[in-house]
């Protein structure tokens, strides 16, 4: 008997505030020529009372909130990935598990690997499904972070997102099923991006680039190894690659198409618009997700794709420091069906628009959002404005300050 396992289900939460990629870059003096290079039209924004918790929370809520109580009861293991810890060593997870009401008998962690940890969580938690020590057992894997860029970080300002990406892990996956022993691999230690601090942020963003076009390569090239007969033009109907603007992904996707090809120029640009562009409308639309980044590509691409039928697509999940994946699963008419009860779209058009100033006064607050601190209070009645703009939403987790170093939330 064949095993299946894959996502059941899988949801995104960018936020309730946005600003348009033409506001930041007037209001920074960016050079207006770059932003065709970028192909952003707009990046979540972080509220004072959301983190990396309320994200975590807000985008799995929907699904466990669907979930029979005897399914709910079946989650087994709660992995958590960020860049965004509040913690040197409670987890997210932690806080996650909690608000979720979830089973006390569950395996609670987190995991960090810049933005490829959400990738290796995703996997660790299929091989338990798939070893059937634990018949019909479920995960819940989210990626989740907050943006801590502002000026420092230049052109990668207008492309990070903030926000979490959640996926329900099980054995009847709707939404993608995995192509389970097909994947190749590629790392190596590299110093292309840091967090040092819990506010500031640094990249080698020319080095960073470089890094990503060669672990795709190479993670590609891995899962040649150990797949038979793959051809990158006709074994996957749709890609989906870890996005940290659009930009990337078309110049990740050239070199792999000359490379495995040697297609002409237009035959590029055709099947780039053919198999990637559906994938690039929401991550254009939010950021970059970090490790949530190529499951928003997902999402992008079921909900955008006029695909019929049963589709292979090929993934890319890739995260600085730096560690990579190519792999690969199944979609069909059903994973559009699953994706639609969640109504991405209409969450992502519903966050309030902001202009330069707004969102700059909003730095200096969210710059404190991991900083740990003994006692803060969050007044979240003066985001009603925010909280508001959905009619008929369901609740949502907000940071309301923290007490003693403990971080404490409400719904509203």
């Amino acid at each position: 008997m064949t095993v299946r396992i894959g996502i059941e289900a899988l949801n995104i939460h960018a936020g309730l505030a946005q600003l348009s990629t033409a506001e930041l870059f007037e209001g920074r003096g960016l050079d207006p020529e770059r932003i065709g290079h970028l192909m952003m039209s707009a990046r979540s924004i972080a509220l004072p009372c959301e983190d990396p918790i309320t994200n975590a929370v807000n985008a799995a809520a929907p699904i466990v909130g669907r979930l029979a109580p005897p399914d709910k009861e079946r989650i087994e293991l709660i992995l958590t990935s960020s860049e965004s810890g509040v913690d040197y060593s409670k987890s997210i997870a932690s806080y996650v598990h909690e608000y979720l009401g979830l089973s006390r008998k569950c395996r609670v962690m987190e995991v960090k690997q810049a933005c490829y940890a959400a990738t290796g969580a995703l996997q660790i938690a299929a091989g338990y499904l798939a070893s059937g020590i634990s018949p019909g057992a479920k995960a819940l894997v989210i990626g989740t972070d907050v943006s801590m860029v502002d000026a420092r970080a230049g052109y990668a300002e207008p492309a990070t997102g903030t926000g979490a990406a959640a996926m329900l892990l099980g054995d009847d996956p709707r939404v993608l099923a995995l192509d389970l022993g097909a994947f190749g691999a590629h790392s190596h230690e590299t110093m292309d991006s840091a967090r040092p601090m819990p506010d500031y942020d640094i990249a080698d963003v020319d080095g960073s680039l470089f890094t990503y076009l060669d672990c795709l390569s190479n993670s590609f090239a891995d899962y040649c190894g150990k797949v038979a007969d793959v051809d990158l033009s006709t074994t996957f109907d749709q890609l989906a690659l870890h996005t940290p603007f659009a930009g990337l992904v078309k110049a990740g996707h050239r070199k792999l198409m000359r490379e495995r090809s040697g297609a002409a120029p237009d035959a590029v640009e055709a099947d780039f618009a053919a198999r990637v562009s559906p994938s690039l409308v929401y991550p254009s639309q939010v950021g970059n997700l970090c490790s949530g980044s190529v499951y928003l590509a997902l999402a992008s691409l079921i909900d955008n794709a006029p695909y019929r039928g049963t589709a292979r697509v090929g993934l890319f999940s890739y995260g600085s420091g730096c560690a990579s994946e190519f792999f690969s699963g199944l979609v069909d008419e059903g994973s559009r069906a699953a994706l639609a009860e969640l109504d991405i779209a209409g969450r992502l058009n519903a966050r309030v628009p902001l202009d330069f100033a707004e969102y700059a006064e909003l730095l200096a607050e969210n710059s404190r959002c991991l900083v740990p601190v003994e006692d803060r209070k969050i007044e979240v009645e003066r985001y009603r404005r925010f909280l508001d703009a959905r009619p008929g939403r369901e609740p949502l987790l907000a940071y309301r300050g923290t007490e003693g170093y403990h971080r404490t939330y409400e719904w509203v």
